[in-house]
């Protein structure tokens, strides 16, 4: 099961799709359809408040629509416009910081190795969909880079959570171009600024529930840059998985539905070659993970 939001008409919807986004299912209208009624929320956070009561009317709404595919509620992907599948998070958005040991050399030395989980945050208003345009910036910034990483989607509210039942509070999981302009993260010594452009953050292209997706910790993330491989890693490689972050995020703080942690990015980064390969106008950025499809952008021009 892989959730999109939509729009279609000046209308927004939830919807489901196959990996290839070779289709759009329109979740409220199919289930119109099929039954006469529907209490599918237009909003992704407020479906995954429904928790699995959602997930289970979601699998048979599919079923169905696939079986009839009429054009009231099964669309072809070029006549929706996809957003981001949370186009506006609750709270910032939660990111681990370092968590590839090849990362944390590339960007100082082995030395900037954690050995605690470093975390930052990024506004809300850093969020963009597939295929949307990522601002430059370049009235501040001449050292914008991209960050592939692995996001984790929270299903339900909990803090001092166990690293045990840390994935029992897991929605899914999408795909985050952790956008960040070096200079202004190195001048002010913090990340939040440098991290928090307006459209810095693409998210999606859908989210994958999580019993499609049985290890997270063993996923192959690739981000390109105008066709040319950047990063090339595996999550097995995090040095704290997701059930140690979850856990460790919660022990003081509660957790809610819709909360997105992303989990840190492999070597590759621009700012890792010699010289740095920052972006530049027009380059398109793609990031793909195993079972998450592709989420890709373009510099703005």
């Amino acid at each position: 099961m892989r959730l999109v939001t939509a729009n279609r008409n000046n209308r927004s919807f939830v919807g489901v799709v196959d990996e290839q986004i070779t289709y759009v299912v329109d979740l409220q209208n199919a289930e119109r359809a099929m039954s006469g009624a529907t209490d599918i929320p237009s909003s992704l956070i407020d479906c995954i408040l429904q928790g699995e009561t959602f997930v289970g009317k979601v699998r048979i709404i599919e079923d169905w629509a696939l079986n009839h595919r009429d054009k009231a509620y099964y669309y072809q992907p070029e006549d929706v416009k996809l957003l981001a599948p949370i186009p506006r998070p609750l709270k910032n958005v939660l990111c681990v910081g370092k968590n590839y040991a090849e990362h944390a050399i590339e960007m100082g030395s082995p030395a900037d190795i954690p050995e605690h989980i470093m975390m930052f945050t990024k506004a809300p208003t850093t969020v963009i969909g597939h295929n949307e345009i990522i601002l430059h910036h370049e009235e501040i910034t001449n050292q914008l880079d991209y960050e592939g990483e692995l996001a984790v989607v929270i299903g339900k509210m909990g803090r001092g959570i166990t690293k045990e039942e840390a994935l029992d509070y897991v929605f899914g999981y999408t795909i985050i171009n952790d956008i960040t302009a070096r200079d202004i993260q190195s001048r002010h010594k913090q990340f939040y600024l440098g991290k928090s452009l307006d459209a810095s953050c693409p998210m999606g292209p859908f989210v994958a529930h999580k019993s499609i997706m049985p290890n997270p910790n063993f996923l192959n993330l690739v981000t390109k840059v105008n066709g040319e491989t950047r990063q090339s890693g595996n999550t097995e490689q995090f040095i704290f998985n997701i059930e140690t972050i979850i856990s460790t995020i919660s022990q003081g703080m509660t957790i809610e539905p819709g909360d997105i942690i992303a989990t840190g990015t492999p070597a590759g980064v621009g700012k890792g070659f010699k010289p740095p390969k920052f972006l530049r106008k027009g380059d398109v950025v793609e990031i793909s993970i195993d079972g998450l499809g592709t989420l890709r952008n373009t510099i703005q021009k």
